[in-house]
């Protein structure tokens, strides 16, 4: 949707297509915050060094900088579109700390930070009279000679196959965290256009890195806010120990994502769970730090794991979190394929490196989504349309008669 904003003000026709309905989009369950260096004894330089050291050290360093340094302007330019942001005693937006953070930079909406962004720009994408192809479920990226052509789209509604040609495609779909049991991921999340790009020949980075977030409920695998842990949480093991004071003695529970969930498994393994969970503690909190700041993490609580966590300690457990790896493509969004662009989580600038920090993965994608389009609305500035070729829509039509009328061969549920 970002992208879709800024290529929008630059005068092009744009249309988002969506397999579900773009408010229901994953990144409505992105709860704690948002990365940027708004106060004065912060800056872009600190955030730069953590997120490089979040990393491993195995991010891309220039990438990195251009995010960090750019993040401020986009945090201050979702205000003015209308996000109201938490604020501190003096008014200021509030931030909250992360883990892996050496300065509280996580700017927040209580606990529903990625909801509200998803309607906030929603709301934009009207305004700047964006078409939505909604529940239309892409089935094929059209290209030919190197060069993107557009896409053919499935009509859920119809059962139809429509061709929709363009001069650019951004390809945004998010993650593929769905091919893991135990996911914080919506089961939208099947990693469709980085298939897409693998089955056009274009380059994949970084996929061997997954990130296992350490706070998701056993049953369902729905994610329990990192902010619960910047609010002041603990971890405890069976025995009642706050037990990531013996992994990360000056992080403790603000430790990077990996640390912790590694740190976790490692009591689990050992013996010291609860029912194959460990305990994520917030009563000490209080109700009204709780109710005003963690609301959404107490309503989910209660609906999925049947406690009250004003009363009692949350079970937890790793689950899969997030997809460091994806489409290779530079600080604009551009791929190896003329005309063909990736943003977000189904892309890899590689910011995260070998893991992502908390409050990283809403500003990549408003921060590299605003670049793309830039990017995208360029190119089209400068290329005419390269024509659709008549063959794929009845390409498209066969693969998915030949799908749908197999009888034969491995169940894709059993190989799930």
């Amino acid at each position: 949707m970002r992208a879709a904003i800024e290529a929008a003000r630059a005068g092009l026709n744009v249309a988002l297509v969506s397999k579900i309905y773009p408010v229901r989009s994953h990144s409505v369950a992105a709860q704690g915050g948002i990365n940027a260096a708004l106060k004065e004894a912060d800056d872009w330089e600190n955030h730069a060094f953590d997120t490089i050291k979040g990393s491993d050290y195995l991010g891309d360093q220039i990438a990195i900088e251009t995010m960090c340094r750019e993040a401020p302007g986009d945090i201050h330019e979702l205000e003015r579109m209308g996000a109201v942001f938490s604020r501190d005693a003096d008014g200021n937006i509030a931030q909250r700390p992360f883990g892996g953070a050496g300065y509280p930079r996580a700017c927040y909406l209580a606990d529903r930070t990625g909801h509200t962004l998803v309607h906030l720009l929603y709301e934009q994408i009207i305004k700047y009279g964006v078409f939505i192809y909604d529940e239309w479920h892409v089935v094929s990226l059209v290209h030919e000679g190197g060069v993107a052509r557009g896409v053919i789209a499935l009509e859920l509604k119809t059962g139809k196959l429509h061709r929709l040609h363009s001069k650019a495609t951004i390809i945004a779909t998010g993650g593929y965290g769905r091919i893991f049991t135990t996911t914080t991921n919506a089961l939208s999340s099947t990693g469709d256009g980085m298939g897409f790009a693998l089955d056009a020949g274009i380059e994949l980075m970084d996929m061997e890195f997954v990130q296992f977030h350490p706070t998701t409920l056993k049953r369902t695998g729905i994610l329990m806010t990192e902010g619960c842990r910047g609010e002041g949480g603990y971890l405890l093991n069976s025995e009642g120990v706050r037990f990531m004071e013996k992994y990360a003695p000056n992080a403790k529970e603000l430790a990077s994502r990996d640390v912790v969930s590694r740190a976790e498994q490692t009591e689990l393994n050992e013996g010291r769970g609860i029912d194959g969970c460990i305990l994520l503690d917030i009563r000490h909190l209080g109700k009204e730090k709780i109710m005003t700041k963690l609301s959404q993490i107490r309503d989910l609580s209660i609906q999925f794991a049947g406690v009250d966590p004003i009363e009692k300690p949350i079970p937890i457990r790793p689950g899969a979190h997030y997809s460091m790896g994806g489409i290779m493509v530079d600080q604009n969004g551009s791929t190896s394929m003329t005309g063909l662009f990736a943003a977000g989580e189904a892309s890899c600038v590689s910011v995260h490196g070998a893991n992502r920090l908390g409050g990283n993965s809403l500003l990549e994608a408003v921060v590299f989504g605003r670049r793309t389009g830039t990017e995208a609305a360029r190119f089209c500035a400068s290329n005419d349309y390269s024509p659709f070729p008549d063959s794929k829509l009845k390409e498209a039509g066969l693969m998915l008669g030949t799908l749908l009328n197999r009888t034969e061969g491995e169940d894709p549920a059993v190989l799930r």
